[in-house]
């Protein structure tokens, strides 16, 4: 059976970074494992993605609401599973993915609150596991960057460049403060990134990301 493990956080907190280093861990271990990271910019599947972040829908995020962006997103991801990956998970393959469905849950979710974020979130999962019959992951954990640190990164690493979300403090604010309660609904594990006032090192939250994936995984 294939287990599925998601890394998913608000813009800047280093899921790519943690994802380069469970795959070094998975290589060393002999592992065979599929990679994957949404959105897939380089695929048509991800034009109405681009369109959206660009700002040409509106030049907030919250000019777009979260059903129609979600779908948007939704797509790319199943025409990955169809044409990239399906025949990896269904042999039982280590699947392993920078953000998925539930980064949908993290920013499109912010959008909304109280009963309009519950319908929301019920309408999502169901859409993409159920009906589009996308794999739920086993395990997934969130890096928990706060919004000052995060916005701190982007900047350094794009200047004012950027996409819409990456662009707008307030947004980004929003989006932690919404994953944290969908991290607690879901039972998603939750990993700070900082301690203190101080990021923490790659190394470090790479060793208490593999803490949470490796009884998942079956390995050591």
């Amino acid at each position: 059976m294939s287990k599925f493990i998601v890394l998913e956080g608000t813009d800047g907190s280093g899921k790519a970074t943690q994802l380069g280093l469970i795959c070094r861990k998975l290589d060393a271990l002999g592992l065979r494992y599929t990679r994957l990271a949404f959105p897939r910019y380089d695929n048509p599947s991800s034009s109405l993605i681009k369109q959206y972040l660009g700002g040409e829908f509106g030049a907030t995020p919250d000019a777009v609401n979260p059903y129609a962006a979600s779908t948007f997103f939704s797509v790319d991801r199943y025409a990955s599973f169809k044409s990239e990956w399906e025949s990896a998970y269904r042999a039982g393959e280590i699947i392993v993915a920078d953000r998925y469905t539930t980064s949908n849950a993290v920013h499109q979710a912010s959008k909304l609150d109280g009963e309009e974020r519950e319908r929301y979130l019920d309408w999502l999962f169901e859409f993409e596991y159920d009906l589009m019959g996308l794999p739920a992951p086993d395990r997934v954990v969130f890096l928990d960057m706060p919004p000052e640190a995060s916005f701190r990164l982007i900047r350094s690493r794009q200047g004012d460049a950027g996409d819409i979300h990456e662009k707008d403090h307030d947004y980004l604010a929003r989006c932690r403060r919404n994953a944290l309660y969908v991290c607690e609904k879901y039972g998603w594990s939750r990993v700070s990134c900082v301690r203190g006032d101080e990021i923490r090192t790659p190394e470090e939250i790479g060793s208490e990301v593999w803490s949470l994936i490796k009884g998942v995984l079956g390995v050591e």
